[in-house]
């Protein structure tokens, strides 16, 4: 008597399987897939039963059969891969399954780029509407794949990337993958929104730094308009308060210490056109996007600056404004040399979401003699939730701002 079916990734195509999982669907008394799958085994004298849209009532179908009969389960591509395998596992019990992992499309279709894909983040919109978490990765990770559908193909996603800002995508379409149809194209975001791709198909969006931007930087730009890494960036929210509390004017020699991918240093340049913004941060990959956005951002008044801080501050010309963004163990220390290198009339900007950070930065003003205040902003962002909209609470981050006392007017920004 059996007690476990066996649910077999076939890969792209039948040619993918392996010779053990070749005879365990020759032993089958009952084949179970997609019609397409089945198709490879049309000549396979065992009972066929196609997958519909009842999963309920396979499951009752398997339960039934499994007792009697050797019941083996065709999946596309990997079967815990947005497959069915996981929903068999968890309607049948593990203990009921034998998992024959495969080739997924993912890694298929990385294979076809070749490209690493352990960083990408991946997104299926095959029979969802939300496209919260398609916008989210797109606004956070350098490549992103993307399961579609007949409603949700390439086109739609191309659309829905350039309504978010995500410009400095490059899009590759793979269709029909592992048969004679296959095809992989690229494309610019612009180009694909306007096309027809045959079915089925999946989507790469590949980070592409140089992509050149429309126009000149502004004030509030996209999160997703800056080369980074993850969510390494300041939202451009708590980014357009930070700003305001640097009380920028267009002649200003501004600092961005631990400066990232640089969203501050090059808005900064916006408000301060006729001045001189050094963006300095150690990481050499982060200081290499830095670069990359100045460019595709046309922020020729800002320098990239390689150093560990406080170290290499010196080399910088006297602070009218300052942004710390990154300082950790050495803030006081930074602090320190920042209160000894600016100008008169100083005002600095501190963005921690750390209490000790945040202690530490108001007990070195108060002793240094500045007036510092400090406020909390916390940016809940709006998320489709069916037909509705939740609302998601990014981190709280507190901005410290400090003003030399001899400084006229208040704290108040």
């Amino acid at each position: 008597m059996r007690h476990h079916i066996d649910i077999i990734g076939i890969g792209l195509s039948a040619d993918d399987l392996t010779q053990r999982q070749r005879e365990i669907i020759r032993q089958a008394d009952v084949l179970v897939g997609g019609a397409r799958l089945l198709e490879f085994f049309r000549d396979l004298d065992c009972a066929k039963k196609v997958i519909d849209r009842d999963l309920g009532g396979l499951v009752d179908f398997l339960r039934q059969e499994m007792t009697r009969a050797r019941i083996v389960v065709l999946a596309s591509g990997d079967p815990l891969f947005f497959g069915i395998g996981a929903y068999l596992a968890a309607t049948l019990g593990p203990d009921r399954v034998e998992i024959h992992p495969n080739v997924s499309a993912l890694a298929a279709a990385f294979a076809r780029l070749k490209l690493p894909w352990h960083d990408a983040a991946f997104v299926s919109c095959h029979g969802r509407r939300d496209s919260g978490k398609l916008r989210k990765a797109l606004s956070q990770s350098s490549k992103v794949a993307v399961f579609t559908d007949p409603d949700h193909d390439p086109a739609w996603v191309a659309r829905r990337a350039l309504a978010w800002g995500a410009v400095r995508f490059r899009m590759w379409v793979l269709e029909q993958l592992g048969t004679s149809a296959e095809k992989v194209r690229s494309f610019t975001l612009a180009e694909a929104s306007g096309m027809k791709f045959s079915e089925p198909n999946m989507v790469i969006l590949v980070q592409a730094d140089d992509t050149p931007l429309t126009g000149v930087p502004f004030f509030g730009m996209p999160d997703n308009w800056f080369v980074r890494r993850e969510a390494m960036i300041t939202k451009s929210e708590v980014r357009a308060v930070s700003l305001a509390r640097l009380r920028l004017f267009p002649e200003a020699v501004v600092w961005d210490l631990g400066a990232g991918s640089g969203a501050v240093a090059i808005e900064a340049g916006v408000l301060a056109y006729k001045g001189r913004i050094f963006a300095v941060e150690k990481d050499a990959g982060r200081l290499a996007q830095l670069e990359s956005n100045c460019r595709r951002l046309k922020a020729s008044n800002v320098t990239a600056v390689r150093a560990v801080m406080p170290a290499g501050l010196d080399r910088l010309p006297p602070a009218d404004r300052v942004f710390i963004g990154g300082g950790g163990r050495q803030l006081t220390a930074i602090l320190e040399v920042v209160a000894a290198r600016t100008n008169p009339d100083a005002v600095v900007v501190v963005n921690t979401v750390l209490l000790s950070s945040l202690e530490a930065s108001l007990a070195f003003f108060k002793k240094a003699g500045w007036q510092a205040e400090a406020v909390q902003v916390q940016v809940s962002y709006g998320r489709p939730l069916g037909e509705g909209l939740r609302f998601a609470a990014g981190n709280p981050v507190w901005i410290i701002q400090a003003i030399r006392k001899d400084s006229p007017g208040d704290t108040n920004a």
